[in-house]
Protein backbone atom coordinates (compact mmCIF):
# COMPACT_ATOMS: atom_id res chain seq x y z
CA UNK A 1 0.00 0.00 0.00
CA UNK A 2 2.85 2.37 0.84
CA UNK A 3 4.47 1.80 -2.61
CA UNK A 4 1.14 2.49 -4.31
CA UNK A 5 0.65 5.76 -2.43
CA UNK A 6 4.19 6.89 -3.30
CA UNK A 7 3.54 6.14 -6.99
CA UNK A 8 0.15 7.86 -6.91
CA UNK A 9 1.61 10.98 -5.32
CA UNK A 10 4.54 11.05 -7.77
CA UNK A 11 2.35 10.59 -10.84
CA UNK A 12 -0.23 13.06 -9.60
CA UNK A 13 2.48 15.66 -9.11
CA UNK A 14 3.44 15.30 -12.81
CA UNK A 15 -0.04 16.01 -14.14
CA UNK A 16 -0.40 18.75 -11.53
CA UNK A 17 2.45 20.57 -13.29
CA UNK A 18 0.20 20.99 -16.34
CA UNK A 19 -2.72 23.40 -16.38
CA UNK A 20 -5.55 23.66 -18.86
CA UNK A 21 -4.17 26.94 -20.15
CA UNK A 22 -0.88 25.21 -21.03
CA UNK A 23 -2.68 23.60 -23.97
CA UNK A 24 -2.68 26.13 -26.80
CA UNK A 25 -5.25 25.90 -29.59
CA UNK A 26 -5.14 27.29 -33.10
CA UNK A 27 -7.47 26.81 -36.04
CA UNK A 28 -6.16 26.99 -39.60
CA UNK A 29 -8.03 28.76 -42.40
CA UNK A 30 -9.22 25.41 -43.75
CA UNK A 31 -10.84 24.53 -40.41
CA UNK A 32 -8.23 22.10 -39.09
CA UNK A 33 -7.92 22.41 -35.31
CA UNK A 34 -4.49 22.01 -33.73
CA UNK A 35 -3.72 21.70 -30.02
CA UNK A 36 -0.19 22.01 -28.67
CA UNK A 37 1.27 21.17 -25.28
CA UNK A 38 4.87 22.19 -24.64
CA UNK A 39 6.17 19.49 -22.31
CA UNK A 40 9.91 18.98 -22.14
CA UNK A 41 10.27 15.51 -20.63
CA UNK A 42 12.64 14.17 -23.28
CA UNK A 43 13.82 15.72 -26.59
CA UNK A 44 11.00 13.98 -28.47
CA UNK A 45 7.53 14.87 -29.63
CA UNK A 46 4.26 13.11 -30.37
CA UNK A 47 1.57 13.95 -32.92
CA UNK A 48 -1.95 12.52 -32.90
CA UNK A 49 -4.22 13.08 -35.89
CA UNK A 50 -7.81 12.35 -34.92
CA UNK A 51 -10.28 12.07 -37.77
CA UNK A 52 -13.91 12.29 -36.72
CA UNK A 53 -14.88 9.22 -38.71
CA UNK A 54 -15.56 5.65 -37.69
CA UNK A 55 -17.97 2.87 -38.54
CA UNK A 56 -20.89 5.02 -37.27
CA UNK A 57 -20.38 7.25 -40.34
CA UNK A 58 -20.85 4.37 -42.77
CA UNK A 59 -24.04 2.90 -44.20
CA UNK A 60 -25.04 -0.42 -45.78
CA UNK A 61 -23.00 -0.91 -48.92
CA UNK A 62 -19.83 0.79 -47.65
CA UNK A 63 -19.40 -0.69 -44.17
CA UNK A 64 -15.74 -1.14 -43.23
CA UNK A 65 -14.40 1.87 -45.19
CA UNK A 66 -13.13 3.67 -42.08
CA UNK A 67 -11.01 0.68 -41.13
CA UNK A 68 -9.90 0.24 -44.75
CA UNK A 69 -8.38 3.73 -44.79
CA UNK A 70 -6.29 2.81 -41.77
CA UNK A 71 -4.54 0.50 -44.25
CA UNK A 72 -4.62 2.80 -47.28
CA UNK A 73 -3.05 5.75 -45.46
CA UNK A 74 0.27 3.88 -45.34
CA UNK A 75 0.30 2.85 -49.00
CA UNK A 76 1.55 5.83 -50.90
CA UNK A 77 0.72 9.38 -51.94
CA UNK A 78 2.03 11.91 -54.46
CA UNK A 79 5.41 12.67 -52.88
CA UNK A 80 6.02 9.59 -50.76
CA UNK A 81 5.18 6.43 -52.68
CA UNK A 82 4.18 2.95 -51.45
CA UNK A 83 5.90 1.95 -48.18
CA UNK A 84 7.80 5.27 -48.14
CA UNK A 85 5.83 6.69 -45.20
CA UNK A 86 7.23 4.13 -42.76
CA UNK A 87 10.68 4.10 -44.36
CA UNK A 88 11.15 7.88 -44.20
CA UNK A 89 9.76 8.12 -40.70
CA UNK A 90 12.00 5.35 -39.38
CA UNK A 91 15.02 6.87 -41.14
CA UNK A 92 14.34 10.03 -39.16
CA UNK A 93 14.08 8.17 -35.85
CA UNK A 94 10.29 8.06 -35.73
CA UNK A 95 7.59 5.42 -35.35
CA UNK A 96 3.84 5.33 -35.86
CA UNK A 97 0.61 3.51 -35.17
CA UNK A 98 -3.11 3.83 -35.91
CA UNK A 99 -6.50 2.57 -34.78
CA UNK A 100 -10.12 2.70 -35.91
CA UNK A 101 -13.18 2.65 -33.65
CA UNK A 102 -16.90 3.08 -34.12
CA UNK A 103 -16.41 6.82 -33.67
CA UNK A 104 -12.95 7.95 -34.75
CA UNK A 105 -9.83 6.99 -36.64
CA UNK A 106 -6.53 8.04 -35.08
CA UNK A 107 -2.96 8.10 -36.34
CA UNK A 108 -0.04 8.74 -34.03
CA UNK A 109 3.61 9.52 -34.69
CA UNK A 110 6.54 9.54 -32.25
CA UNK A 111 9.67 11.36 -33.36
CA UNK A 112 12.75 13.36 -32.29
CA UNK A 113 11.99 17.06 -32.22
CA UNK A 114 14.53 17.54 -35.04
CA UNK A 115 12.27 15.50 -37.36
CA UNK A 116 9.09 17.51 -36.84
CA UNK A 117 9.07 19.15 -40.26
CA UNK A 118 9.51 15.76 -41.94
CA UNK A 119 6.49 14.47 -40.01
CA UNK A 120 4.38 17.44 -41.12
CA UNK A 121 5.47 16.83 -44.72
CA UNK A 122 4.61 13.12 -44.55
CA UNK A 123 1.17 13.74 -43.08
CA UNK A 124 0.33 16.60 -45.44
CA UNK A 125 1.24 14.44 -48.44
CA UNK A 126 -1.15 11.63 -47.58
CA UNK A 127 -3.96 13.97 -46.53
CA UNK A 128 -3.74 16.06 -49.68
CA UNK A 129 -2.74 13.46 -52.28
CA UNK A 130 -3.45 9.90 -51.17
CA UNK A 131 -2.90 7.48 -54.05
CA UNK A 132 -5.99 5.55 -55.15
CA UNK A 133 -4.06 3.16 -57.34
CA UNK A 134 -6.50 0.36 -58.36
CA UNK A 135 -3.90 -2.36 -57.85
CA UNK A 136 -3.15 -1.10 -54.33
CA UNK A 137 -6.85 -0.94 -53.54
CA UNK A 138 -7.33 -4.57 -54.61
CA UNK A 139 -4.27 -5.66 -52.67
CA UNK A 140 -5.50 -4.04 -49.46
CA UNK A 141 -9.04 -5.27 -50.07
CA UNK A 142 -7.62 -8.78 -49.94
CA UNK A 143 -5.70 -8.02 -46.77
CA UNK A 144 -8.82 -6.72 -45.03
CA UNK A 145 -10.93 -9.68 -46.15
CA UNK A 146 -8.28 -12.04 -44.80
CA UNK A 147 -8.08 -10.06 -41.56
CA UNK A 148 -11.85 -10.28 -41.16
CA UNK A 149 -11.95 -14.04 -41.79
CA UNK A 150 -8.94 -14.79 -39.60
CA UNK A 151 -10.21 -12.59 -36.79
CA UNK A 152 -13.55 -14.36 -36.61
CA UNK A 153 -12.00 -17.82 -37.01
CA UNK A 154 -9.53 -17.20 -34.18
CA UNK A 155 -11.94 -15.56 -31.76
CA UNK A 156 -15.35 -17.04 -30.91
CA UNK A 157 -15.79 -14.11 -28.50
CA UNK A 158 -15.44 -11.64 -31.38
CA UNK A 159 -18.04 -13.51 -33.40
CA UNK A 160 -20.46 -13.49 -30.48
CA UNK A 161 -19.73 -9.81 -29.80
CA UNK A 162 -20.51 -8.82 -33.39
CA UNK A 163 -23.75 -10.80 -33.33
CA UNK A 164 -24.88 -9.36 -29.98
CA UNK A 165 -24.03 -5.85 -31.13
CA UNK A 166 -25.95 -6.33 -34.37
CA UNK A 167 -28.98 -7.60 -32.45
CA UNK A 168 -29.00 -5.03 -29.65
CA UNK A 169 -28.97 -2.20 -32.23
CA UNK A 170 -31.47 -2.31 -35.08
CA UNK A 171 -31.51 1.37 -36.13
CA UNK A 172 -28.23 3.03 -35.17
CA UNK A 173 -25.06 2.42 -37.24
CA UNK A 174 -23.31 1.00 -34.18
CA UNK A 175 -24.97 -2.24 -35.27
CA UNK A 176 -22.37 -3.21 -37.87
CA UNK A 177 -18.79 -4.33 -37.10
CA UNK A 178 -15.90 -1.89 -37.48
CA UNK A 179 -14.22 -4.14 -40.03
CA UNK A 180 -17.41 -4.19 -42.13
CA UNK A 181 -19.47 -6.89 -43.80
CA UNK A 182 -17.76 -9.27 -46.23
CA UNK A 183 -20.09 -8.47 -49.12
CA UNK A 184 -19.50 -4.73 -48.69
CA UNK A 185 -15.73 -5.14 -48.54
CA UNK A 186 -15.83 -7.09 -51.81
CA UNK A 187 -17.89 -4.44 -53.58
CA UNK A 188 -16.54 -1.00 -52.58
CA UNK A 189 -15.76 1.01 -55.70
CA UNK A 190 -12.91 3.42 -56.28
CA UNK A 191 -15.52 6.18 -56.36
CA UNK A 192 -16.84 5.07 -52.94
CA UNK A 193 -13.34 5.35 -51.52
CA UNK A 194 -12.58 8.73 -53.05
CA UNK A 195 -15.87 10.28 -51.92
CA UNK A 196 -15.46 8.95 -48.40
CA UNK A 197 -11.86 10.08 -48.12
CA UNK A 198 -12.42 13.61 -49.41
CA UNK A 199 -15.31 14.07 -47.00
CA UNK A 200 -13.94 12.59 -43.79
CA UNK A 201 -10.19 13.08 -44.20
CA UNK A 202 -10.56 16.77 -45.04
CA UNK A 203 -8.79 19.23 -42.70
CA UNK A 204 -12.07 20.60 -41.34
CA UNK A 205 -12.90 17.12 -39.99
CA UNK A 206 -9.57 16.62 -38.21
CA UNK A 207 -8.04 17.37 -34.84
CA UNK A 208 -4.25 17.41 -34.42
CA UNK A 209 -2.69 17.18 -30.96
CA UNK A 210 1.06 17.67 -30.53
CA UNK A 211 2.86 17.22 -27.21
CA UNK A 212 6.50 17.19 -26.18
CA UNK A 213 9.64 19.19 -26.75
CA UNK A 214 8.04 21.62 -29.18
CA UNK A 215 7.26 25.34 -29.35
CA UNK A 216 3.81 26.62 -30.21
CA UNK A 217 5.13 29.13 -32.73
CA UNK A 218 7.16 26.47 -34.51
CA UNK A 219 4.14 24.18 -34.73
CA UNK A 220 2.00 27.06 -36.01
CA UNK A 221 4.54 27.88 -38.72
CA UNK A 222 4.80 24.27 -39.91
CA UNK A 223 1.03 23.79 -39.79
CA UNK A 224 0.45 26.89 -41.88
CA UNK A 225 3.12 25.78 -44.34
CA UNK A 226 2.08 22.12 -44.74
CA UNK A 227 -1.54 21.71 -43.61
CA UNK A 228 -3.22 25.04 -44.33
CA UNK A 229 -2.91 24.84 -48.17
CA UNK A 230 -5.00 21.63 -48.15
CA UNK A 231 -8.58 22.61 -49.09
CA UNK A 232 -11.44 22.06 -46.68
CA UNK A 233 -13.91 19.37 -47.67
CA UNK A 234 -17.71 19.24 -47.66
CA UNK A 235 -19.34 19.29 -44.25
CA UNK A 236 -19.74 15.64 -43.18
CA UNK A 237 -23.26 14.34 -42.92
CA UNK A 238 -24.46 14.33 -39.32
CA UNK A 239 -25.38 10.99 -37.75
CA UNK A 240 -28.88 11.76 -36.52
CA UNK A 241 -30.33 8.27 -36.05
CA UNK A 242 -31.35 7.62 -32.45
CA UNK A 243 -31.72 4.01 -31.35
CA UNK A 244 -35.29 3.52 -30.09
CA UNK A 245 -35.78 2.40 -26.52
CA UNK A 246 -35.51 -1.36 -26.16
CA UNK A 247 -38.77 -2.69 -24.73
CA UNK A 248 -37.98 -6.32 -24.13
CA UNK A 249 -35.15 -8.79 -23.69
CA UNK A 250 -33.56 -10.04 -26.91
CA UNK A 251 -31.94 -13.47 -27.10
CA UNK A 252 -29.77 -15.11 -29.74
CA UNK A 253 -27.77 -18.25 -30.34
CA UNK A 254 -24.64 -18.70 -32.46
CA UNK A 255 -23.78 -22.27 -33.47
CA UNK A 256 -20.04 -22.97 -33.57
CA UNK A 257 -17.75 -25.85 -32.64
CA UNK A 258 -16.10 -24.75 -29.38
CA UNK A 259 -14.75 -26.63 -26.35
CA UNK A 260 -16.60 -24.29 -23.97
CA UNK A 261 -19.73 -22.17 -24.37
CA UNK A 262 -19.56 -18.36 -24.43
CA UNK A 263 -22.15 -16.08 -22.86
CA UNK A 264 -22.52 -12.32 -23.48
CA UNK A 265 -25.04 -9.85 -22.09
CA UNK A 266 -25.33 -6.26 -23.33
CA UNK A 267 -27.34 -3.34 -21.94
CA UNK A 268 -27.97 0.05 -23.54
CA UNK A 269 -26.21 2.88 -21.67
CA UNK A 270 -25.49 6.56 -22.36
CA UNK A 271 -22.66 8.01 -24.42
CA UNK A 272 -19.29 9.10 -23.03
CA UNK A 273 -19.56 12.50 -21.38
CA UNK A 274 -22.98 11.77 -19.89
CA UNK A 275 -23.63 12.40 -16.21
CA UNK A 276 -23.46 8.66 -15.53
CA UNK A 277 -20.18 8.00 -17.36
CA UNK A 278 -17.83 7.89 -14.36
CA UNK A 279 -20.17 5.71 -12.29
CA UNK A 280 -20.53 3.22 -15.16
CA UNK A 281 -16.78 3.20 -15.77
CA UNK A 282 -16.11 2.43 -12.11
CA UNK A 283 -18.84 -0.21 -12.11
CA UNK A 284 -17.07 -1.98 -14.98
CA UNK A 285 -13.91 -2.08 -12.85
CA UNK A 286 -15.80 -3.41 -9.86
CA UNK A 287 -17.09 -6.26 -11.98
CA UNK A 288 -13.98 -7.23 -13.91
CA UNK A 289 -10.73 -5.40 -13.18
CA UNK A 290 -8.18 -7.70 -11.59
CA UNK A 291 -8.28 -10.93 -9.63
CA UNK A 292 -10.20 -9.33 -6.77
CA UNK A 293 -13.03 -8.15 -9.05
CA UNK A 294 -16.46 -9.67 -8.52
CA UNK A 295 -16.63 -11.71 -11.71
CA UNK A 296 -13.15 -13.18 -11.35
CA UNK A 297 -13.11 -13.82 -7.61
CA UNK A 298 -16.62 -15.30 -7.47
CA UNK A 299 -17.33 -16.87 -10.86
CA UNK A 300 -13.82 -18.00 -11.82
CA UNK A 301 -12.02 -18.72 -8.54
CA UNK A 302 -14.76 -19.44 -6.00
CA UNK A 303 -17.62 -21.11 -7.90
CA UNK A 304 -15.46 -22.19 -10.88
CA UNK A 305 -18.34 -21.59 -13.27
CA UNK A 306 -16.17 -19.71 -15.76
CA UNK A 307 -12.63 -19.88 -17.02
CA UNK A 308 -12.89 -16.23 -18.04
CA UNK A 309 -15.34 -13.44 -17.21
CA UNK A 310 -15.32 -9.71 -17.73
CA UNK A 311 -17.05 -6.53 -18.82
CA UNK A 312 -16.33 -3.60 -21.13
CA UNK A 313 -17.76 -0.16 -21.87
CA UNK A 314 -16.18 1.81 -24.74
CA UNK A 315 -16.01 5.54 -25.40
CA UNK A 316 -18.75 6.63 -27.78
CA UNK A 317 -20.34 9.71 -29.33
CA UNK A 318 -23.84 8.20 -29.09
CA UNK A 319 -25.61 5.95 -26.58
CA UNK A 320 -23.81 2.62 -26.60
CA UNK A 321 -23.67 -0.79 -24.91
CA UNK A 322 -22.23 -2.07 -21.64
CA UNK A 323 -21.16 -5.71 -22.01
CA UNK A 324 -20.72 -8.62 -19.58
CA UNK A 325 -19.31 -11.91 -20.81
CA UNK A 326 -18.06 -15.25 -19.61
CA UNK A 327 -16.57 -18.49 -20.94
CA UNK A 328 -18.08 -21.56 -19.29
CA UNK A 329 -15.98 -23.81 -17.12
CA UNK A 330 -15.71 -27.53 -17.83
CA UNK A 331 -19.18 -29.08 -17.88
CA UNK A 332 -20.96 -25.83 -17.01
CA UNK A 333 -24.09 -25.03 -19.01
CA UNK A 334 -24.38 -21.52 -20.45
CA UNK A 335 -27.71 -21.03 -18.67
CA UNK A 336 -25.95 -21.59 -15.35
CA UNK A 337 -23.22 -19.05 -16.15
CA UNK A 338 -25.78 -16.54 -17.45
CA UNK A 339 -27.74 -16.84 -14.21
CA UNK A 340 -24.56 -16.37 -12.15
CA UNK A 341 -23.55 -13.26 -14.11
CA UNK A 342 -26.98 -11.73 -13.61
CA UNK A 343 -26.95 -12.62 -9.91
CA UNK A 344 -23.79 -10.60 -9.42
CA UNK A 345 -25.50 -7.62 -11.06
CA UNK A 346 -28.60 -8.10 -8.94
CA UNK A 347 -26.46 -8.08 -5.80
CA UNK A 348 -25.24 -4.59 -6.68
CA UNK A 349 -28.76 -3.43 -7.55
CA UNK A 350 -30.26 -4.81 -4.33
CA UNK A 351 -27.39 -4.55 -1.84
CA UNK A 352 -25.06 -1.91 -3.27
CA UNK A 353 -21.30 -2.02 -2.75
CA UNK A 354 -19.02 -1.45 0.20
CA UNK A 355 -17.04 1.78 0.52
CA UNK A 356 -13.72 -0.06 0.59
CA UNK A 357 -14.60 -1.84 -2.68
CA UNK A 358 -15.42 1.49 -4.30
CA UNK A 359 -12.24 3.09 -2.98
CA UNK A 360 -10.18 0.22 -4.37
CA UNK A 361 -11.42 0.76 -7.93
CA UNK A 362 -11.11 4.53 -7.58
CA UNK A 363 -7.45 4.04 -6.69
CA UNK A 364 -7.05 1.77 -9.74
CA UNK A 365 -8.64 4.34 -12.04
CA UNK A 366 -6.55 7.18 -10.67
CA UNK A 367 -3.39 5.13 -11.06
CA UNK A 368 -4.33 4.35 -14.71
CA UNK A 369 -5.09 7.99 -15.39
CA UNK A 370 -1.86 9.28 -13.91
CA UNK A 371 0.20 6.56 -15.56
CA UNK A 372 -1.30 7.45 -18.95
CA UNK A 373 -0.50 11.14 -18.56
CA UNK A 374 3.12 10.50 -17.63
CA UNK A 375 4.11 10.16 -21.30
CA UNK A 376 3.78 12.60 -24.21
CA UNK A 377 1.90 9.94 -26.17
CA UNK A 378 -0.54 9.52 -23.31
CA UNK A 379 -0.94 13.27 -22.96
CA UNK A 380 -1.73 13.74 -26.65
CA UNK A 381 -4.19 10.86 -26.70
CA UNK A 382 -5.92 11.99 -23.50
CA UNK A 383 -6.20 15.62 -24.62
CA UNK A 384 -7.73 14.52 -27.93
CA UNK A 385 -10.04 12.00 -26.28
CA UNK A 386 -11.48 14.54 -23.87
CA UNK A 387 -11.83 17.18 -26.59
CA UNK A 388 -13.76 14.78 -28.82
CA UNK A 389 -15.74 12.59 -26.43
CA UNK A 390 -16.32 14.97 -23.53
CA UNK A 391 -16.66 18.10 -25.64
CA UNK A 392 -13.76 19.96 -24.04
CA UNK A 393 -10.17 18.90 -23.35
CA UNK A 394 -10.27 20.93 -20.11
CA UNK A 395 -12.46 18.26 -18.54
CA UNK A 396 -9.44 15.96 -18.33
CA UNK A 397 -8.09 18.22 -15.60
CA UNK A 398 -11.18 17.57 -13.47
CA UNK A 399 -11.30 13.83 -14.23
CA UNK A 400 -9.56 12.74 -10.99
CA UNK A 401 -12.11 14.70 -8.96
CA UNK A 402 -14.96 13.41 -11.10
CA UNK A 403 -13.94 9.85 -10.23
CA UNK A 404 -13.56 10.74 -6.56
CA UNK A 405 -17.07 12.24 -6.44
CA UNK A 406 -18.78 8.97 -7.41
CA UNK A 407 -20.56 7.45 -4.42
CA UNK A 408 -21.65 3.90 -3.61
CA UNK A 409 -25.23 5.13 -4.11
CA UNK A 410 -24.30 6.29 -7.63
CA UNK A 411 -23.02 2.81 -8.49
CA UNK A 412 -26.18 1.17 -7.19
CA UNK A 413 -28.37 3.75 -8.99
CA UNK A 414 -26.82 3.26 -12.46
CA UNK A 415 -26.89 -0.53 -12.08
CA UNK A 416 -30.61 -0.40 -11.25
CA UNK A 417 -31.32 2.13 -14.01
CA UNK A 418 -29.65 0.41 -16.95
CA UNK A 419 -29.20 -3.28 -16.10
CA UNK A 420 -32.84 -4.26 -16.46
CA UNK A 421 -34.27 -7.30 -18.22
CA UNK A 422 -36.11 -5.28 -20.89
CA UNK A 423 -32.92 -3.36 -21.70
CA UNK A 424 -30.66 -6.36 -22.29
CA UNK A 425 -29.59 -8.59 -25.14
CA UNK A 426 -28.31 -12.06 -24.27
CA UNK A 427 -26.15 -14.09 -26.63
CA UNK A 428 -24.83 -17.64 -26.35
CA UNK A 429 -22.23 -19.25 -28.62
CA UNK A 430 -21.93 -23.01 -28.35
CA UNK A 431 -21.68 -26.25 -30.29
CA UNK A 432 -25.34 -27.05 -29.66
CA UNK A 433 -28.24 -25.00 -28.39
CA UNK A 434 -29.15 -25.85 -24.81
CA UNK A 435 -32.46 -27.68 -24.41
Amino acid sequence: MKIFLIFLFSAASLIAQIKADDVKTLTLKNGMKIMVLEKTIIPNANMYLFWKVGSRNEYPGITGLSHFFEHMMFNGAKKYGPKEFDRVMEANGGANNAYTSQNITAYTNWFPKTAMEVIFDLEADRIADLDFNPQMIESERGVVLSERTTGLENSPLSELWQTVQGTAFFAHPYRWPIIGYESDIKNWTKEDLENYFHTYYAPNNGLVVISGDVKVEEVKKLAQQHFEPIPAGPKPRKVHTIEPEQKGEKRLFVKREVPSAFVMIAHHVPETGSDDYYALDLLSSILSQGRSSRFYSILVEDKQLAIQAGSFYYDSFDPTLFYFYGVCGDGVKPSVLEKALLEEIDKIVNEGIAENELQKVKNQKLMEFYRTTETINGLSNTIGTYELFFGDYKKLFTAPDDYKKVTADDIQRVAAKYFTKQNRTVGVLNTEEEL
